[in-house]
């Protein structure tokens, strides 16, 4: 065929779905093999999609803010040289794309809707899977109590209650718009092919009512002689009135991409894992001065601070390795504490997309100049969007610098699937007996949350002290490193 189309890939990891963040190309734009045409963000990064086509943009499938599925078409591309297609005729009201079909499937599979089994791909997304995929025991649903019957009314009559549609919707676009005015999506009759709900019928629906509300607002609000601001009616227009509070509601995000993934994994984390947590000061004074003695004679070369920390966070972990674990379930479903020939060490970077936590490969293998260059690089990547999937999913440890945001301490979470992590609070001076003499020191809070099925108390307290005498007295600490 002389159109070509891209169908969005697996971008790793299993992940079946990247939000549409920007589109690179335009209609009609000349392109060449490998360039980039669309950047997407999935639940980990990130990632700028090229063309494997060369020629003249003809379609681009899908809006930005969209969220795409995996092998769903993302662009068209018309080769060079070839003529562009005729329009296609109109499809029947009855046939809906077999994309669209696998997307309505999805998204009613988890709303509990059951979809009509003759229109089933058969295929399997994430745990949810169309009605010709699944058996028919796996299809049967415990009825509910009262889903098929109304409540008897006063005369003892019982009547019999519609079944609830499942609504039809691809765009979850369209489902935030209904949302965004309070609109029941499943009242609606699609205007689209098959009876899909369109942009458009939403709209049309949320005129429909938003004139009797604004004429019933007034003689409601007059008796109770209350003024309304400007913004708050103007919220209340946009969001409506939230029930609980009785206040507008200014905005509605939903939680989606690196958000949602964050959410899951410290509700996954908190869920699973019975985490214990143990902490002390640390006198980082001669740490501090053996950094500006070297910062003095080598400027260029000297390791941040945190980078100091990193090294003597790894040696830690040499020395109690069953910080370095994760735990697992074999096929027979027997939990397994699984150990690794290596540390992979995360730090946690604060983003403009949120927490993220890559990670240094192998950290055992370099010194603190080494884990000092590693760390820029990641840092930056990170906060540009650029980490790469493994960057961002394969520690083992994390070290968190909460002290930058000017605090002490934190009962932190667990970066799920770890099994510990070590928070570093905000280095100040502090009151500290040195020698049997009262002075003043550069001290800082060590954190550590660990999950209480690798290890006991004494392990963790263990590691952390040897973190925390390397802090105290990182000459002698170096020098065996």
């Amino acid at each position: 065929m002389s159109v070509k189309t891209f169908l969005l890939p697996d971008l790793g990891e299993g992940l079946t779905e990247a939000e549409l963040v920007k589109w690179l190309v335009a209609v009609g734009d000349t392109i060449v093999i490998d360039q980039p045409v669309a950047e997407v963000e999935t639940a980990k990064s990130m990632v700028e999609v090229p063309s494997p086509y060369a020629g003249t943009v003809h379609e681009l499938h899908g809006t930005v803010g969209e969220m795409v599925l995996v092998d769903s078409p993302l662009f068209s591309v018309l080769e060079e040289g070839a003529m562009a297609p005729a329009a296609p005729a109109a499809e029947p009201k009855a046939s809906i794309p077999e994309r669209e079909v696998a997307q309505s499937y999805r998204e009613e599979e988890r709303a509990g809707a059951k979809a009509p089994a003759s229109e089933g791909s058969g295929n399997v997304l994430i745990g949810y899977g169309t009605p010709e995929g699944l058996s028919a025991k796996a299809r049967k649903r415990r009825p509910r109590t009262g889903a098929g019957t109304a409540p008897a009314t006063a005369i003892g009559v019982t009547a019999a209650a519609a079944p609830r549609r499942a609504p039809l919707v691809i765009s979850p676009l369209v489902r935030k718009l209904a949302r965004d005015h309070g609109i029941d999506i499943a009242t609606l009759n699609g205007s689209g092919a098959g009876g899909l709900v369109l942009r458009s019928d939403v709209e049309a629906a949320a005129t429909a009512t938003a004139a009797p509300v604004a004429r019933t607002a007034a003689p409601v609000a007059e008796p109770a002689r209350v003024a309304v601001p400007a913004a708050a009616a103007a919220s209340a227009v946009e969001g409506g009135i939230d029930a609980r509070s009785g206040l507008g509601i200014s905005s509605r995000t939903p939680i989606n991409g690196v958000r949602k993934t964050i959410a899951q994994a410290m509700s996954r984390s908190r869920s699973e894992i019975p985490e214990a947590t143990v902490w002390v000061d640390v006198d980082a004074t001669n740490l501090l001065q053996m950094r500006s003695a070297m910062k003095s004679t080598n400027p260029e070369n000297t390791p941040g601070l945190l980078a100091f920390i990193a090294r003597f966070v790894v040696a830690g972990l040499q020395k109690y390795p069953a910080l370095n674990t994760r735990i697992e379930h074999n096929e027979q479903g027997e939990a397994e504490i699984i150990g690794f020939d290596g540390i992979n060490l995360g730090i946690a970077a604060q983003t403009e997309r949120g927490l993220m936590v890559p990670s240094i490969r192998n950290a055992q293998q370099l010194s603190a100049r080494g884990l000092n260059a590693e760390l820029a690089r990641l840092t930056e990547v990170t906060r540009s969007g650029k980490a790469t999937v493994a960057e961002l999913t394969s520690g083992t440890f994390t070290l968190n610098n909460y002290g930058v945001f000017g605090v002490d301490g934190s009962a932190a979470i667990i970066n799920y699937p770890e099994v510990a992590i070590l928070g570093v609070g905000r280095i100040i001076d502090k009151p500290w007996v040195v020698g049997g003499e009262l002075a003043v020191r550069k001290v800082t809070e060590l954190t550590l949350a660990f999950d209480h099925r690798v290890c006991d108390g004494a392990t963790a307290a263990g590691f952390l002290r040897f973190v925390a005498d390397a802090m105290e007295n990182p000459a002698s600490v170096l020098a065996d490193l």
